[in-house]
């Protein structure tokens, strides 16, 4: 007999986010409790939960999938904070372009930008 497995949450495609707020999001007809990592691949589970725990570990997938990526958006919590130090030099480094702004104002753009079919990103903090 096997034990409970837990896998990374993970939802394979691109999805616009329905509704964020009370420390997760909904999309795709699911809800999730953390922040999330929307990148070509999917969206993903992210481990921060502020924005001081971004560190260029945390944003590894986002350089992995470069490529297919023209700007990321990076939303923060509720207050803006800039992305800066180690995390920052890795994107840059990388040529990933990214716009660093409040939680809310990442997701609407970030739903804008896929209902344009446009290459973006989303690496979001979950807000109570």
């Amino acid at each position: 007999m096997t034990g409970l497995v837990i896998r990374d949450a993970h939802f394979p495609g691109r999805a616009p986010i329905d509704a964020y707020g009370n420390g997760g999001f909904r999309f795709a007809g699911m809800s999730h409790r953390g922040s999330l990592l929307c990148v070509p691949s999917g969206i993903y589970g992210w481990a921060p939960a502020e924005a001081a725990d971004i560190t260029p570990e945390s944003l590894a997938r986002v350089i992995e999938e470069r490529g297919e990526i023209d700007v990321l958006l990076v939303g923060v919590g509720t207050v803006p904070f800039p992305l800066g130090g180690p995390s920052a030099a890795a994107l840059r480094a990388q040529g990933v372009r990214f716009d660093t702004m409040n939680t809310g104002a990442a997701v609407r753009t970030f739903n804008v930008m896929i209902s344009e079919e446009r290459r973006v990103a989303a690496a979001l903090i979950a807000v109570d």
